[in-house]
């Protein structure tokens, strides 16, 4: 029996998707359930399923754009798969220079994708020399490319020019549209670090003993968001045509950088949460992103965003806001810096916060208040946002 593979619909509003990498080879026996290519949507990148066990005959080439409901591929569900006991003796006499290279490599090889594979042998290039980027540290054929084409360029000077993928595409063309649809303004301010330092280093060993999970700053974050948002409920709003809409509920968007680009997981009703649950969404779901398995309902649908720059060592920043949403706070990296309290010179671990806002929606006084009002809770948590009983608040 012929089963015909069609693209699947990743997400309302989608319609085409881009072939990235087919991961499996035409002819090659597949099994039901088997990852067989990586198909990328203007909203993420995702991995197509075999559908049933058998040979595959693949239709469209990588790097085409197919609509949803399109045939890529043909699995002949009849078809058994070749074992060991069926290969010639002859063959196995017979071994070609590229199986020998797949010997020689063969625990680096076995983490790769068959056309990475197949392009490691043609070019006789060591796998030891490869870095994978895919899930579970699996070389794909962009990992091998990439070494070839800065081989190349080091010794000819010469150039790679490659086809955008439709996520980075979507994501050039949102930022622009931002630039040029918001009133987008930034305000900055500074937040002493020293109070939520001095909770974590008592209580990150038995957090993370019972809930499996680092203490980080980003639940200190989300928690102050959402207390500063119920007194600044515009940072929480959208415009819809000539409507504003605000919501009574709050959905954070976390920004993740993902192999594929910069991806958004959304945190939803943040505002119920604690921060246990917190801190394991958030690695939840940033590690699917990270491995390609995040869903189109899981980024999106935000009504605000955070994203931490500190990570990459960014004193400071202009976020870009995420439409539709009205307001971005971003994170920066934490520095020992000299600062005046009670009249004294003394160093303390200073971040810089910015407020990136659309300024239609959010006033400049109502921007600034917010951002104090964060400040106002980081500076303080055991009086703002635990409640003064930090066992309770992290349930420890």
């Amino acid at each position: 029996m012929l089963l015909e593979m069609k693209v699947p619909s990743p997400g309302e509003s989608i319609s085409e998707v881009e072939i990235i990498e087919w991961l499996v080879a035409d002819g090659d026996y597949v099994q039901k359930d088997q990852s067989i290519a990586e198909i990328d949507s203007d909203k993420a990148t995702l991995e197509l399923p075999a559908e049933e066990s058998g040979v595959i005959k693949i239709l469209t080439e990588e790097g085409i754009t197919v609509s949803v409901g399109d045939v890529v591929c043909i699995i002949d569900t009849s078809a058994k798969k070749e074992t060991k006991e069926n290969n010639s003796t002859e063959k196995k006499k017979d071994l070609s220079i590229t199986e020998k290279n797949i010997t020689i490599n063969k625990v680096k090889i076995n983490k790769a994708t068959p056309l990475a594979s197949a392009i490691i042998n043609e070019h006789d290039i060591s796998a030891e020399d490869l870095t994978g980027s895919g899930e579970a540290g699996k070389i794909t054929k962009n990992d091998v490319l990439d070494l070839i084409n800065s081989s190349s360029s080091s010794e000819d000077r010469g150039q790679n020019r490659k086809k955008m993928s439709s996520l980075r595409r979507k994501i050039a063309s949102r930022l622009v549209a931002v630039k040029n649809e918001t009133a987008m303004l930034t305000t900055f301010n500074e937040v002493d670090m020293t109070s939520i330092f001095e909770i974590r280093n008592t209580y990150k060993e038995p957090f993370k003993e019972k809930h499996n999970v680092g203490l980080g700053f980003m639940s200190f974050f989300t928690k102050a968001v959402t207390e500063s948002i119920k007194e600044y409920g515009d940072v929480n709003s959208m415009i819809d045509g000539d409507e504003l809409i605000s919501h009574n509920y709050v959905d954070i968007g976390i920004a993740v950088s993902a192999p594929k680009g910069l991806m958004v997981p959304v945190l939803r009703n943040a505002e119920q949460m604690g921060f246990a649950q917190i801190e394991s969404e958030i690695k939840r779901l940033a590690t699917k992103a990270r491995d390609g398995k995040i869903t189109i309902d899981e980024i999106t649908g935000g009504t605000f965003t955070i994203t931490n720059g500190g990570v990459f060592g960014s004193m400071l920043s202009t976020p870009i806001i995420n439409p539709p949403q009205s307001a971005i706070l971003g994170m920066h990296n934490i520095v020992e810096r000299p600062v005046v309290v009670e009249g004294k010179i003394v160093i303390r671990p200073i971040m810089y916060v910015a407020l990136s806002y659309d300024h239609r929606v959010i006033d400049g006084r109502e921007s600034v208040g917010f951002l104090c009002k964060i400040k106002e809770y980081l500076e303080n948590p055991k009086e703002f946002l635990l409640a003064s009983n930090v066992s309770l608040a992290l349930d420890l």
